[in-house]
C-alpha cells in the first residue's frame, strides 16, 4: 500500500513538473439582442431570423397578392406617377431656375393642382380627386 502511494505521488510529483503553464481568461456575456445592450447591427438579422420563423403567417399571402392586382389599375397609377414626377421637376426647375413659376391652378388626371406666391415661398397644394387626399408643400424662396 505504500508503494502504491509512493508511485501515485511521484507520477503526481511528474506530472507538476513536465505540465505546461495554465492560463485563463475572463468569461465576459455579451447581449445579441441590440434591446439588452447587444450590437445594433445585429437588428436586421434578428428581424429576420423571427420573421422566418412565424408560423402564425401564411408563407405564400405576400406572393399571392403579386399575382392579384389588376394591370389597369396599375397602369393608371404607374401614369400619375410619372406625371407627377414630370411635374414637380417641372415646378422646381422653373423656381431655381431664370423663369419664374407661374400661379395658376392646373388639373392633370385625377389631381387638382394650385400654384401660389405666399410670405415664405410657392406654394403648391395637391388634392387627389379620387380619395379626397390634399398635399402642401411649400417651396421656400432663397
Amino acid at each position: 500500500m505504500k508503494k502504491n502511494v509512493y508511485a501515485l505521488s511521484l507520477a503526481l510529483m511528474l506530472c507538476l513538473l513536465f505540465s505546461e503553464d495554465v492560463s485563463a481568461q475572463d468569461m465576459v456575456y455579451q447581449a445579441k439582442n441590440p434591446a439588452f445592450g447587444g450590437e445594433t447591427f445585429n437588428y436586421q438579422w434578428l428581424q429576420s431570423s423571427a420573421q422566418a420563423q412565424d408560423k402564425l403567417k401564411d408563407p405564400n399571402e405576400s406572393n399571392a397578392s403579386l399575382f392579384n392586382r389588376d394591370p389597369l389599375k396599375d397602369f393608371q397609377e404607374s401614369l400619375n406617377r410619372q406625371i407627377l414626377n414630370q411635374l414637380s421637376r417641372q415646378l422646381v426647375t422653373s423656381q431655381f431656375g431664370e423663369e419664374g413659376l407661374a400661379p395658376g391652378e392646373y388639373t392633370i388626371g385625377n389631381y387638382d393642382i394650385e400654384v401660389s406666391e405666399g410670405m415664405s415661398g410657392i406654394s403648391i397644394n395637391i388634392l387627389d380627386k379620387g380619395t379626397g387626399n390634399r398635399t402642401t408643400v411649400t417651396i421656400p424662396y432663397y
